[in-house]
C-alpha cells in the first residue's frame, strides 16, 4: 500500500549532535532540552537594578537638596520660617517629587536596553526628565498649592542634584556594563537563514558602536545553496540548510532569523519546530510587509492566528482624548494670544499685494479626507498661475517681502489654529500635503498614506528635526512613521517647544 504523501513537504533536518562545551544539556532519558541564560532575562534583571538604583539615588537628591536649602546658610534666604524648615514637613515633597521624576525617566525610556550602553543617549534623557520636573513640580505645588509652600530655590537645587548624581550613577553602571564580558551576555547572538538587503540594513543599526544590541554568528545558506545577497565580509557564512541544527548547537545561538521567501511552507514550519525543541528564537524577516514594525501583533481571529498591525498609540480611546483635549486647549490660547500678530501681519500683506491676506489651500488630512488649510498670505496672488503646485524653495521669486520674514519665523502658519479648533488638525502630527503631490508620494514612496492614520499637525516630529519645505520626503516619512508608531503626551510637549525654540516647527 502506498503511504499517502503528507500535506507539505517537511525538511529533512539531521539529528541532535553533540553540543559545544559552553552549552549544558539536561538529559532525563526521553529527551534532551538547551539550558542557557538567555539575553532577555539579563534585560529583566539589569532593568530591575537600574530602575532600584534610579530610584535610590532619586530620593537621595531630593534629600540632599532639602539639606542643602534648609541645613546651610541658604535656609534664611527668602523663606517664612527663620528656624529653618523640619524634614519630616518635606517628606510629602520628596515623596511625590521622587515619584514624579521617576516617571519622567520611564516615560522618555530610560531603561530601555538600548540606552544602557548609549552613555549620551543616556544623559540627554536624564538633562531633560529633570528640566521638565523643575517645571513640572514647581507648577503643581503652586496651582495646588501644597502645605508647607514649595521652595522654588528647593525646585532648583534638586533638579541639579538629581541630575549630577543620576549622571554619576549611570556613568558608574556604564563603566560596568561596557566591559565585553557583561555587554557580550546583554547581546542576543543570531544566525540567518539566507540573507537580503534589509538584513544588511537591519545588521548595520543594530550592530553599530558598544551599544549594539545583537550579535550575529554567521550565515546559513538556504535549500538551494545560493545567497540572494552576500554578507558583508565579518559575516560567515557557515555552511548549508542541512547542517542547520548542528550550527545552532555549536554557535549558542539564542536567535534565528529566516528571510522570508527562501524556504518553503513546509521547511519554515519544520525550521520553527526544530528552533521551538532547541529553546531558540525564531523570528522572520519579511520582504513585503515592512510598515509600522513595532506595531506588528499576532492576534486570535476567530481560532484563527493572524499577523497584523495592531493598535498604535493614538488609537487608544484614553490617548485620543487627552491628544484632542490638549489641542483645543493649545487653539483656544493660541488664537488669543496671536491675534494682535495675526491682525498685524494680514495689515502688512494687504498693503504690499492687493487680494485676500488669508490663503486658503486644499490638503488631505485624517483618514484621506480633504480640508482647506488657512494660513497668512506670503506668496503672490498669481503664485501658481501656470498651474504647477509645488512646494517653496529658498529665495522663492513669488513671496512677497514681508512673506520671507513670516515663513523664517512661522507666522504665516498661525491661523491654522483655527483649523485645530475645528478639529481638522492637530498642534502636533505629520504636515499635511497637497493632494496633488500625493497621487504621486503614494505611489513613489512606499508607506506614505499611512501617516494619514492620525490627524496633520500644524508642526511635526520630521519638522522640528529639519525636514521641512523643499526636503528629502522619504526622510520625513521615516520620522512621521516613528512618531506614529512612539506617540506619546510629553513628545508632543517637547515637539512644541523645539518648535519655538528652533523656528523649524511647520512648513
Amino acid at each position: 500500500m502506498n503511504r499517502i504523501p503528507p500535506a507539505f513537504p517537511v525538511a529533512q533536518l539531521p539529528p541532535a549532535v553533540a553540543p559545544a562545551p559552553s552549552t549544558r544539556i539536561a538529559n532525563n532519558g526521553s529527551y534532551t532540552l538547551r539550558h542557557r541564560q538567555r539575553p532577555w532575562v539579563a534585560h529583566q534583571k539589569l532593568v530591575a537594578i537600574s530602575f532600584l538604583g534610579d530610584a535610590g539615588v532619586v530620593v537621595l537628591a531630593l534629600v540632599a537638596a532639602y539639606l542643602v536649602r534648609f541645613e546651610t546658610g541658604l535656609k534664611h534666604i527668602g523663606v517664612d520660617h527663620p528656624g529653618g524648615m523640619d524634614l519630616r514637613a518635606y517628606v510629602g515633597h520628596v515623596v511625590f517629587g521622587s515619584a514624579l521624576l521617576m516617571f519622567l525617566l520611564a516615560n522618555f525610556r530610560l531603561h530601555d536596553p538600548r540606552n544602557y550602553l548609549a552613555i549620551r543617549r543616556t544623559f540627554a534623557v536624564i538633562v531633560k526628565s529633570c528640566v521638565m520636573w523643575f517645571v513640572g513640580f514647581l507648577g503643581l505645588a503652586l496651582v495646588f498649592k501644597i502645605d508647607p509652600a514649595i521652595s522654588r530655590m528647593y525646585c532648583g537645587i534638586a533638579s541639579v542634584t538629581s541630575m549630577v548624581m543620576l549622571m554619576g550613577w549611570r556613568w558608574f553602571l556604564y563603566c560596568v556594563l561596557r566591559r565585553e564580558s557583561f555587554a557580550n551576555a546583554l547581546r542576543q547572538k543570531a544566525v540567518f537563514v539566507g540573507w537580503n538587503e534589509e538584513c544588511a540594513r537591519a545588521v548595520a543599526r543594530l550592530t553599530e558602536g558598544r551599544a549594539q544590541r545583537m550579535s550575529v554568528v554567521g550565515v546559513i545558506a538556504p535549500p538551494g545553496g545560493a545567497l540572494e545577497v552576500q554578507p558583508p565580509e565579518e559575516i560567515p557564512v557557515l555552511g548549508g540548510y542541512h547542517d542547520l541544527r548542528p550550527l545552532i548547537r555549536e554557535t549558542g545561538a539564542d536567535l534565528v532569523m529566516a528571510v522570508d521567501g527562501v524556504l518553503d511552507r513546509g521547511q519554515m514550519v519544520s525550521l520553527a519546530e526544530c528552533c521551538g525543541k532547541e529553546f531558540v528564537d525564531f523570528k522572520m524577516v519579511p520582504n513585503c510587509f515592512q510598515v509600522l514594525v513595532s506595531g506588528l501583533h499576532l492576534e486570535s481571529f476567530h481560532g484563527m492566528p493572524v499577523l497584523g498591525v495592531g493598535k498604535l498609540p493614538l488609537h487608544h480611546a484614553f490617548n485620543n482624548a487627552l491628544k484632542r483635549t490638549t489641542d483645543i486647549i493649545g487653539a483656544i490660547i493660541g488664537l488669543m494670544v496671536f491675534s494682535p500678530v495675526i491682525a498685524f501681519f494680514c495689515l502688512l500683506v494687504r498693503l504690499e499685494s492687493r487680494g485676500s491676506v488669508i490663503y486658503r489651500q486644499r490638503r488631505i488630512g485624517l483618514n484621506g479626507k480633504p480640508f482647506e488649510i488657512l494660513k497668512i498670505r506670503s506668496m503672490k496672488i498669481d503664485a501658481e498661475a501656470n498651474g504647477s503646485p509645488g512646494w517653496t524653495v529658498k529665495d522663492d521669486p513669488r513671496r512677497l517681502r514681508v512673506g520671507k520674514f513670516m515663513r523664517e519665523w512661522n507666522i504665516d502658519e498661525l491661523p491654522q489654529f483655527w483649523n485645530v479648533l475645528r478639529g481638522d488638525m492637530s498642534l502636533v502630527g505629520p504636515r499635511p500635503e497637497r493632494p496633488e503631490l500625493i497621487e504621486d508620494f503614494k505611489e513613489e514612496i512606499p508607506h506614505y498614506n499611512v501617516r494619514h492614520n492620525i490627524k496633520p499637525g500644524v508642526t511635526g516630529w520630521a519638522q522640528v528635526n529639519g525636514l521641512r519645505g523643499d526636503t528629502c520626503l522619504r526622510e520625513r516619512i521615516k520620522f512621521d512613521l516613528d512618531y506614529i508608531e512612539n506617540w506619546n503626551f510629553l513628545l508632543d510637549f517637547q515637539i512644541m517647544i523645539r518648535t519655538f525654540v528652533n523656528r523649524k516647527g511647520a512648513c
